[in-house]
């Protein structure tokens, strides 16, 4: 979920290389790459609508329309466009860009992963918009940690170079804010996000406290 995105291949796109890349592209070409990813997008909805089984027709459509706009020009897509324009642009690119590139790309695919469950159940507008906003969260909290990760961890330990975005005069938080504060904006979201999750049975909410802490927490 590395900005870059994987509308199309990851080098089309992100050409951070990689200690250790994967031989796709080599073998098959950034084409094929492209195609694959078309075919897996395309497969994606075939999955939901032809797989989901004993589910109300109008929370399967629900489903799709989530999917959709996780991906489009609402979510990755639009995100990824702002990402594009705003390479090599340094802190010209301001934190409400930095925050909509983020929000529109990692925290939009963490919010359908989570909501489409939700409407699959069949729950309540409330609990779903609760999940929205945890998802949201965590999902921006991602993004921070990724930001703040870059320049703290070696690239053997991330599994990915290491200092790219400072490199490439990327856009991070940590350009804009410092690390302490960076590292502060992620603890509030995974604060908000778990607070979201308040008005669930504690046990029933209890894997989503946990991804919220393994974000806030993860070292790669």
């Amino acid at each position: 979920m590395r900005r870059g995105g994987r509308g199309r291949s990851a080098r089309a796109l992100d050409a951070r290389p990689t200690p250790s890349p994967s031989p796709s592209l080599q073998v098959y070409g950034e084409d094929v790459a492209i195609l694959a990813g078309d075919a897996l997008l395309a497969f994606s909805f075939e999955h939901i609508a032809a797989a989901t089984r004993g589910v109300p027709a109008e929370r399967v459509l629900a489903v799709v329309a989530e999917v959709a706009r996780s991906v489009g020009a609402d979510g990755l897509v639009g995100g990824q466009v702002v990402d594009l324009k705003s390479e090599g642009a340094g802190e010209s690119v301001g934190l409400d860009t930095l925050q909509y590139i983020h929000e529109h790309k990692t925290a939009a695919l963490l919010e359908a992963s989570v909501v489409c469950g939700a409407l699959l159940g069949g729950a309540a507008d409330a609990d779903v918009a609760s999940l929205r906003s945890y998802a949201r969260s965590i999902g921006l909290a991602f993004q921070v940690v990724d930001d703040i990760l870059d320049i703290t961890q070696p690239s053997d330990v991330l599994g990915k170079t290491a200092g790219k975005d400072l490199a490439t005069a990327k856009t991070t938080y940590p350009s804009l804010l410092g690390l302490d504060e960076s590292r502060a904006v992620a603890a509030r979201l995974i604060a908000d996000a778990k607070g979201q999750l308040a008005r669930f049975d504690p046990a029933a909410a209890a894997p989503l406290l946990a991804l919220a802490d393994y974000i806030g927490s993860r070292d790669r």
